[in-house]
C-alpha cells in the first residue's frame, strides 16, 4: 500500500443501463459484427455490474483491534532449496516467458493451489531472481490456499493501518478496494511518491508477496501495477556511489500512515515506528547487491548533513522512478496473481480506472532483518558474464545516440 493512501470503503459501481449493463456474449448472427466492434468507443470500457457479489467477505473493513509491538522472529529462505534450473515448477507449465531482461516473468498452465513442496521452493528461488512472476487466471487460489501459500514461506504480516476483510479471521490480509464512488486522489500524492516496498520500517519487512486481483477493469480499462527492480537500481550506479552507498542507512518510518488513519477516523492497530535499515542490502537466496530504497516510506539518510540526505533521496527516486529498463508494467485480468519479493522490488499502482471496481487481496510474510554483506555480487555482473555480454559504460566517456 502506498504511505497514508487512504483507501474508500464504499462498496458498488456506478449503475449502468442498457446494453451497458451486462457484457454476456449471446449468440450472432452471422452478418453482425464482433462485440468489440459494436461497444468500441475510445477510452471508455464497459462496467460490469456488482449487483451480487461473490467476494462481499474480502470486502473492506477497519477493526478496532489493538496489536504489541513486532518482535524478531526466525526466518528460513525456501528459495535456498530451489532448483536453480525451477524444473520441478515449470514440469506442468504451458508457457514461460520474461518481460525483460531485469525484471519480470510470467509463467502459464501452473496452478498456486495445487503447488508441491519442491514446486514452493522453486517459485521462491525464481522470484528472488527475476523480482515479480505473474501467473494468469488463477482460479482455483481461494484467500485460504493464499495465506496457506504465504505462511509456507513464513510468518504472515498483519498491517497496522490498512483494511481487511470482513470474514473474521483474516487481519493478516491487505484488502486493496476501489470502485466507482471512490474518490479520485491523483491530486493528493506526487507519482514519485506512490513507489514504495511494503512496510520497510518494519524490523523484518517482508520478502514473498501475493497479489489476487478478484475483480477489476477489463482490459483497456486501467489498473495496471508497476514495478522496479533495486537489483537493477543498484547496478545503474557507479562503483564511487556505489561503494558511498553502502556505508549508509536509511530511516523508514510508518507515521505518515499512522496519520493518516488517525485523521480518517480510523483506528492504528500497532504503534508507528521508525527503523534503520543498510541502505544497500544483499539477498540470501541470490547473493546480490541491491538498492534498499523506497519514495513512500524513507525519511532521511543517517550520518549526513540533511542536504546531501536531501540530495541522495532525490537522486534514487529519480533512477527507482524514471529509468524504463528496469520497470515491468502488468496489466491485470480477473483471478490473476502477482507474486513479488518486496526486498528487491518497488511498485506503485496506477489511477485512472474510474468508475471500475478494483478489488485485490493481498498476503505477503516476514523475511530476515536487511543486512549488507561486502561480499556480495552485482546481478548485472552477473548475468553479463554468464551470457558473455560486455561490460556497461558507466562513466560517460561511450556515447551513443540511440533511442526510438
Amino acid at each position: 500500500m502506498a504511505p497514508a493512501l487512504i483507501e474508500p470503503v464504499q462498496s458498488g459501481s456506478l449503475p449502468s443501463s442498457g446494453k451497458w449493463s451486462s457484457f454476456k456474449e449471446k449468440a450472432r448472427p452471422a452478418n453482425e459484427k464482433p462485440r468489440s466492434q459494436n461497444y468500441y468507443n475510445p477510452g471508455s470500457t464497459i462496467v460490469e455490474p456488482h449487483d451480487f457479489y461473490e467476494h462481499d467477505d474480502l470486502c473492506p473493513s477497519f477493526p478496532n483491534l489493538h496489536w504489541e509491538p513486532l518482535t524478531e522472529v526466525a526466518y528460513h529462505d525456501k528459495g535456498l532449496r530451489g532448483d536453480p534450473k525451477y524444473r520441478n515448477l515449470l514440469a506442468s507449465a504451458t508457457d514461460v516467458f520474461d518481460y525483460n531482461p531485469k525484471i519480470g516473468t510470467e509463467i502459464q498452465g501452473v496452478n498456486l493451489a495445487k503447488l508441491s513442496d519442491a514446486q514452493k521452493d522453486d517459485l521462491a528461488r525464481l522470484i528472488s531472481v527475476r523480482g515479480v512472476v505473474f501467473f494468469r487466471n488463477q482460479t482455483d487460489f481461494s484467500i485460504d490456499s493464499q495465506r496457506e501459500l504465504g505462511a509456507y514461506f513464513g510468518k504472515l504480516h498483519r498491517h497496522a493501518t490498512t483494511a481487511v476483510p470482513h470474514r473474521h479471521g483474516l487481519e493478516d490480509v491487505h484488502v486493496v478496494h476501489t470502485d466507482g464512488n471512490s474518490k479520485d486522489q491523483r491530486a493528493v500524492f506526487s507519482p514519485t511518491f506512490l513507489w514504495h516496498s511494503d512496510v520497510t520500517y518494519e524490523l523484518q519487512p517482508p520478502s514473498y508477496t501475493s497479489l489476487k486481483l478478484l475483480t477489476g477493469p477489463p482490459r483497456g480499462g486501467g489498473g495496471d501495477t508497476l514495478w522496479a527492480s533495486q537489483y537493477a537500481a543498484y547496478d545503474i550506479l557507479s562503483a564511487p556511489m556505489q561503494k558511498y552507498l553502502e556505508s549508509l542507512s536509511a530511516l523508514h518510518s510508518a507515521r505518515m500512515q499512522a496519520d493518516g488513519s488517525i485523521a480518517a477516523g480510523r483506528p492504528v492497530r500497532r504503534d508507528p515506528v521508525v527503523t534503520k535499515h543498510p541502505l544497500i542490502r544483499t539477498h540470501p537466496v541470490t547473493g546480490w547487491k541491491s538498492l534498499f530504497f523506497n519514495p513512500g516510506f524513507v525519511t532521511g539518510i543517517v550520518g549526513v548533513p540533511k542536504a546531501e540526505s536531501d540530495a541522495i533521496i532525490r537522486y534514487l527516486n529519480e533512477i527507482i522512478t524514471t529509468t524504463q529498463e528496469i520497470h515491468v508494467r502488468y496489466q491485470w485480468q480477473k483471478d490473476d496473481v502477482a507474486f513479488w519479493d518486496n526486498r528487491i522490488c518497488n511498485h506503485s499502482a496506477s489511477y485512472g480506472f474510474a468508475p471500475h471496481r478494483r478489488h485485490a487481496v493481498r498476503v505477503a510474510c516476514q523475511a530476515e532483518r536487511p543486512v549488507f554483506d561486502p561480499t556480495g555480487r552485482s546481478q548485472e555482473e552477473d548475468l553479463n558474464a554468464l551470457f558473455s555480454l560486455p561490460d556497461v559504460d558507466k562513466d560517460g566517456t561511450s556515447q551513443s545516440n540511440y533511442n526510438d
